[in-house]
Order: structure tokens, then C-alpha cells, then sequence
């Protein structure tokens, strides 16, 4: 089993003070990674990213995800390339084929937003550029979809598997066992990892939203999105989860920050 890694995605920048201030905390709550959406509120996460790198010492930063059909892949590579070099390796490349309503800002940007086959086709040509070089910084691709999962089986160095807020353990048990079955050989080489929505059962419109049932409800259908607040029954959640199903890389909103410190601290000392 791979050792965990826990993780903090940000969506929100209103200055580069606060988001340098918020990566040297997300360093001393003791997580491994900053990972910063695409785009951060109206901002280019590749700009943050640096910032963050230069405030901290250990910290590895990275996307969450891009979404690939916004990005030339020449342009992503030097971005990436230089992000890779200047941080030492502190740099990981998260990917994605963009998600639903991602029109509007396609549009935004001046570019269409592609079909999902199209969509695929061209996350693999992105990838195939960025392979070229053989010091680069690794790849994680989020996967839901059955080609989606097929291109990460393939390409990526961590997963992330995203699946939809209400997914129980029995549905996670059989995406895992297919993506387990893609990956064949190169499965031991692969980190597996998800993103969390909440800690505990508190409701919260904003998740309420996004996903179309608040947290208390996801928590009382047993979805694997969520995690109790209880660091010790969270810990044993994650332990588990990582004996059945390999996961050992785990993510949740900057919100949620200080109470899944706790949990990842319990986590390492309970064995991870």
C-alpha cells in the first residue's frame, strides 16, 4: 500500500496576500499539497501556484484540475515545465476533460468547448506533448467516465476518481475494480486518489447546490464523498478504504481545512 497523502483544493483568491497567507497555513496544518481549481474565482491558477511555492518550504502545489480544452498544449507545457524546475519538483499537473456548463467560459476564453469524444482525443494528444519531455512534473487526471478512466489507466501517475457526490461504497467498489482491471500491469505504479465534499454531517448550501442534496443527507446514505468528524471513525473510514480500494491520496475543499487536518493527523498515526 502506498503511505497517505492529504490535500487542500482552493477555489477562492481574493489577493495574493490571503492566497500566500492560506498556503503557509495549509504547510503548517501539515498537508502535503495546495491545489488550486481552474480558475481560481476569475484567476489564472498557474500565477497562484507560484506564489504559494514561494512562501513555503515543502508544500507541493498543484492543479485541481485544468480543464485541457482551455489550455494549447505548448503554452501548458512551458507552464507546467517552468513551474517544475522553479519549485525543485514541488509541482504536480492535475487535468481534466472540463465539466458540464464549462460553455460559458469556453466562450469567454474564445474557444468551443468540444464534444466529450473530441474531448478525450485531444486530452490525449495534451498528454502525448507533455510526455515528450522526461523531467516533468506528474501527472494527475481526474476520471469518471468509462474513457476517461481507460486514458488515466494509461497515462496518468495519480488518479483521481470523480465520481458523482451520492456514490456509495458498493458503487465505488465496482469503478475501482474496472479501473483496476484498465490499469493491469501498470496499476502498482499508479496513485489512487479522491476528493472529498464534506467532514461531518453540518448542512451547507454551497455543497447543497453543486451537488443537489446537502451534506446531512449525503452523510445519512453512506456516500464515500463524505467523512464523519470524528478524526478516530474518520481515520478507520480512510484506512479502510485505502485496504479495500488502494486510495491512499485524499483531497477536500479549503473549507474543511482545520477539522481534515485532524483526520489526516489520526490517519498517519494509525497507520498511514
Amino acid at each position: 500500500m502506498k503511505p497517505f497523502r492529504f490535500g487542500i483544493v482552493a477555489g477562492h483568491a481574493p489577493d495574493l496576500t490571503s492566497w500566500a497567507a492560506q498556503a503557509e497555513r495549509v504547510e503548517k496544518l501539515g498537508f502535503d499539497t495546495l491545489l488550486a481549481t481552474d480558475p481560481v474565482g476569475t484567476a489564472d491558477p498557474f500565477v497562484l501556484l507560484g506564489a504559494a511555492a514561494a512562501v513555503t518550504l515543502d508544500l507541493t502545489v498543484g492543479t485541481f484540475v485544468l480543464a485541457d480544452p482551455f489550455r494549447d498544449a505548448a503554452a501548458l507545457d512551458w507552464q507546467a515545465q517552468t513551474l517544475h524546475r522553479q519549485t525543485r519538483g514541488r509541482f504536480e499537473l492535475g487535468l481534466g476533460v472540463g465539466r458540464p456548463g464549462a460553455g460559458a467560459h469556453a466562450e469567454a476564453l474564445g474557444r468551443e468547448f468540444p464534444s466529450p469524444g473530441e474531448r478525450i482525443t485531444r486530452m490525449a494528444a495534451t498528454i502525448a506533448h507533455l510526455k515528450r519531455t522526461p523531467d516533468r512534473p506528474p501527472l494527475v487526471l481526474a476520471g469518471a467516465g468509462p474513457k476517461m478512466l481507460a486514458l488515466a489507466a494509461q497515462e496518468a501517475d495519480t488518479v483521481t476518481f470523480a465520481w458523482s457526490p451520492r456514490t456509495t461504497e458498493t458503487a465505488a467498489q465496482s469503478i475501482v475494480d474496472h479501473f483496476r482491471e484498465l490499469a493491469g500491469p501498470r496499476l502498482p505504479d499508479i496513485e489512487l486518489g479522491l476528493n472529498l465534499m464534506a467532514v461531518g454531517d453540518a448542512p451547507s448550501p454551497a455543497i447543497a447546490r453543486w451537488a443537489g442534496a446537502d451534506v446531512p443527507e449525503l452523510a445519512a446514505a453512506g456516500a464515500v464523498t463524505v467523512v464523519p468528524e470524528d478524526p478516530v471513525l474518520a481515520a478507520e473510514k480512510l484506512l479502510g478504504w485505502r485496504e479495500r480500494w488502494g486510495i491512499s491520496y485524499v483531497t477536500i475543499n479549503s473549507g474543511y481545512a482545520e477539522p481534515f487536518a485532524a483526520i489526516a493527523d489520526e490517519t498517519r498515526k494509525a497507520g498511514g
